[in-house]
């Protein structure tokens, strides 16, 4: 009789596992910037190793497919091969017995379509598109493009100032930055090929913790253009582009809404997330830079015709970002205590803190928003705050750091429900939601749908409900002098420029919808370089500073250091800021993991760091 035996810890395929996580690493890291023919075949090869070799799709298909993609590379293909791509991956896709097979078929067949361009550069000309070429991966996935590795480095070498002048260079909001950025710059880090990526915006915090940014001159500005830009909007779109353009000579005229600077990042992001006095360091350093004057409490198309700020300025720039909140089309919608989201952090913004105590407050979405509102809620002393989505928690869009801190403040998550009516007291204010069960479903998009399931429908108590399921933009007047919307959407090309009405330009959550603060600085930026060429100039925007040499790492694995935040039970009775400031040792620690991409790789070259723009 035959024995039974345990898995051998030992075996090859524990060893395998170990290879395959290694290899996943490699693939989360893949540089930006590469030839996606070259991605496409090494997965299809990866696939083809895969295979039982039982069916003659996988086993002989999926070789031929790559000679054939290798041919499009070398620069030996026709058109003639790329149909041949598309019948072989077309047949192996419907007739390979497992998803191995159909799998690594159907992502030709899409790389195909989505890489057409690609294609056709490596059949007519022999080589890939100029677009094409290996980047610092940090430096690529921050839309500001800010010299990251270089601002690590100076970090670790105590230079705090000369860290936070760099990040100037592109990005008039450090401080900012420090605190909110969704850091889209770790992404791709090659630290991840050995753990985990550089925790590069909690160095970015040290540094002006470490070193106020509004004690830290700016830079000196070119003499005056005589020319006159109007900035509409006094957010982070609209503060960067005045910051530029200041710099770069122009006399700026920002128009503002509010009594205060700083648009969402002041009046949408909660203090006890972003100190407003913070927000007041980056302000006065961007005003000190140059001849920029501020008109409060002004709303363009309200108070003063678009067409007049138009006619008064050389050029202008529309960054009023999405100053509103979408509701719900659900019956109950206009009950007393439903208000949005928008609106309730404008208030909490500008100090009138509500009076929760003893309310049940229910917060409806999934993002960065509806976090900011439970936790405020639970900060005005509600008794219990819910937050009611209609996905899974996996598909919220809020960073993961902000759903465990909310769960952690006491926050009920109650997933897989969507609202369907909200009730009404006596008074007409509302009393409760009702909400119908969901399960997920079939891929909509990117993500999984959710639908309706065979679960009778809940009940929520509720005496506030806060609807965080989205912002939208006041783009009437601007439609109105000329500048195009779709859906109320101002329309521009990627260089921001207003393509209908010569000398405007727009940026910012109100020409791409709500988006995020970086991509906000990055779209002022583009503006600022953009409106110079209009004006006529080829004004440069360098730094003096000058990058330590990079030191020889041993490349150990080494854990990545994690900021913490002040007790769950002590911070929720106050707004105070609820992140703690990493460790001299901690810093240093955590700048020296860094494996200088832009030195040792393609950043050294011409096209890699960039010293001026």
């Amino acid at each position: 009789m035959s024995k039974l035996y345990l898995a051998d810890p030992s075996g090859y395929d524990v060893k395998m596992n170990e290879i395959a996580r290694h290899f996943s690493h490699k693939v989360e890291v893949y540089p930006p910037g590469s030839c996606p023919i070259t991605m496409q075949i090494s997965m299809l090869r990866t696939a083809a190793n895969q295979t039982c070799g039982k069916c003659v799709p996988c086993r002989d298909g999926l070789p031929l497919v790559a000679r054939l993609m290798q041919k499009v590379l070398d620069g030996r293909a026709t058109e003639k091969t790329l149909d041949n791509i598309r019948m072989m991956a077309t047949m192996i896709r419907s007739s390979a017995d497992c998803a191995i097979g159909w799998n690594a078929a159907d992502e030709v067949l899409k790389g195909l379509d989505l890489f057409a361009d690609e294609y056709q550069s490596h059949i007519e000309n022999k080589k890939c598109l100029e677009s094409i070429g290996q980047k610092v991966p940090c430096i690529s996935l921050c839309p500001a493009h800010v010299n990251i590795p270089g601002y690590i480095a100076l970090v670790g070498e105590e230079d705090y100032a000369g860290a936070i002048n760099l990040i100037r260079k592109d990005n008039p909001f450090p401080t900012a930055c420090a605190m909110v950025c969704e850091h889209p710059c770790e992404e791709r880090c090659r630290r991840k090929m050995l753990e985990s990526p550089i925790n590069i915006r909690a160095l970015k915090k040290y540094a002006v913790d470490m070193m106020p940014v509004d004690k830290v001159a700016t830079p000196k500005p070119n003499p005056s253009t005589g020319k006159s830009i109007g900035v509409i909007g006094g957010g982070p779109a609209g503060l960067t582009a005045a910051y530029f353009l200041a710099l770069m000579g122009h006399k700026i005229e920002v128009y503002e809404t509010h009594d205060k600077l700083g648009g969402m990042l002041r009046y949408g992001i909660p203090n006890y997330r972003f100190p407003k006095d913070r927000l007041d360091e980056d302000i006065r350093a961007i005003l000190n830079s140059g001849d920029i004057h501020v008109t409060y409490n002004t709303t363009i198309g309200k108070d003063i015709p678009v067409k007049d700020i138009y006619e008064k300025h050389d050029a202008i720039f529309v960054g009023i970002g999405a100053q509103t909140g979408k509701t719900l089309r659900i019956e109950g919608a206009d009950a007393g205590n439903v208000v949005s989201a928008v609106d309730i952090l404008d208030q909490i913004g500008n100090g009138n803190l509500p009076d929760y105590t003893g309310k049940s407050v229910v917060v409806i979405g999934g993002g960065n928003v509806a976090m900011d509102c439970a936790r405020s809620a639970v900060r005005c002393n509600a008794e219990e705050v819910s937050i009611i989505y209609r996905r899974r928690q996996k598909d919220m869009t809020a960073l993961e750091s902000e759903i465990e801190s909310a769960v952690m403040e006491g926050i009920a998550l109650v997933t897989l429900q969507a609202p369907v009516e909200i009730t009404k007291d006596e008074n007409g204010n509302c009393k409760s939601l009702i909400t119908q069960p969901q399960m997920i479903s079939a891929y909509r998009g990117s993500r999984p749908a959710p639908k309706d399931a065979a679960k009778e429908k809940q009940e929520f108590k509720a005496d506030v409900i806060m609807i965080a399921v989205g912002q939208d933009i006041v783009s009437a007047p601007f439609e109105e002098f000329g500048i195009p919307a779709k859906w109320n959407i101002l329309q521009a090309g990627l260089d921001t420029e207003v393509k209908e009405i010569p000398g405007v330009f727009t940026g910012g959550d109100c020409a791409t919808g709500p988006s995020t603060v970086i991509r906000a600085i990055a779209a002022g930026k583009v503006a600022a370089h953009n409106i110079d060429e209009y004006l006529g100039f080829h004004h440069i925007i360098s730094c003096d500073v000058e990058i330590p040499e990079p030191r020889l790492s041993d490349r150990e694995p080494c854990g990545r250091v994690e900021l913490t935040e002040r007790e769950a039970y002590s911070r929720v009775c106050d707004f105070e800021g609820v992140e703690n400031c990493m460790t001299e040792a901690e810093a240093k620690q955590e700048s020296h993991r860094c494996l200088r991409c832009d030195h040792f790789g393609y950043g050294i070259f011409k096209g890699g760091r960039k010293e001026k723009w």
